[in-house]
């Protein structure tokens, strides 16, 4: 090899950089990829932004609060459906297992899939909220002028009455967002729970 063919010093030096720079963007773009799930199994753990929990099984027993529970639901405005709870609201004790319906209808001409997510307000509650069966975050399918039966089986954790953040709240409120399936979540749509969350003043 020529003199002229070994790389100098300042070469060798910006190959490494090069080399750095393409390794930090790698890195990145995978941290890119793992940040959704990641984000939501820290939600699904804390109760963060509203996130309820999931359990398998009812409680043992039972607490001594009792509170409400309601119902909102939503959407999207590009989704010809009407999305609408049989029960606005529950009076639900601590530790009580309570199962509510929603019905949905497909108003198109075509079978239309879509996608629910949800929310929970105040956000604290989250944490205490506890689903058994749910329909959110599974694509549902609905025939032109179906009607579909949707349960939610859920329980208020009785831990929230040791739970200083808790113990003024009365109610609790469960809102949903159906909105087209493969389609990026609507910023215009704006659940209540969340908005509710929103305009409370913070202390």
């Amino acid at each position: 090899m020529s003199a002229q063919q070994v790389p100098t010093r300042t070469e060798r030096r910006n190959t490494r950089v090069a080399l750095s720079i393409v390794a930090v963007a790698c890195v990145m773009l995978g941290l890119s990829f793992a940040a959704v799930p990641l984000y939501q199994l820290f939600c699904r753990a804390t109760g963060y932004g509203g996130t309820t929990q999931v359990a398998t099984d009812s409680p043992q027993t039972l607490g001594s609060r009792t509170l409400t529970v309601r119902f909102d639901t939503n959407i999207a405005s590009d989704l010809p459906w009407t999305f609408v709870p049989e029960e606005t609201s529950l009076r639900v004790r601590t530790g009580e297992t309570k199962t509510v319906f929603f019905k949905v209808t497909n108003h198109a001409k075509q079978k239309l899939t879509g996608l629910a997510s949800y929310n929970v307000a105040p956000e604290a509650a989250g944490s205490w909220f506890n689903k058994i069966s749910c329909f959110c975050f599974s694509e549902l399918t609905v025939s032109p002028g179906e009607t579909i039966e949707l349960p939610v089986v859920f329980f208020l954790d009785p831990a929230l009455e040791r739970e200083a953040t808790m113990a003024g709240v009365e109610s609790v409120t469960l809102s949903y967002t159906f909105y087209a399936a493969k389609k990026a979540k609507p910023a215009s749509v704006k659940p209540v729970a969340a908005s509710e969350e929103k305009g409370k003043t913070q202390l």
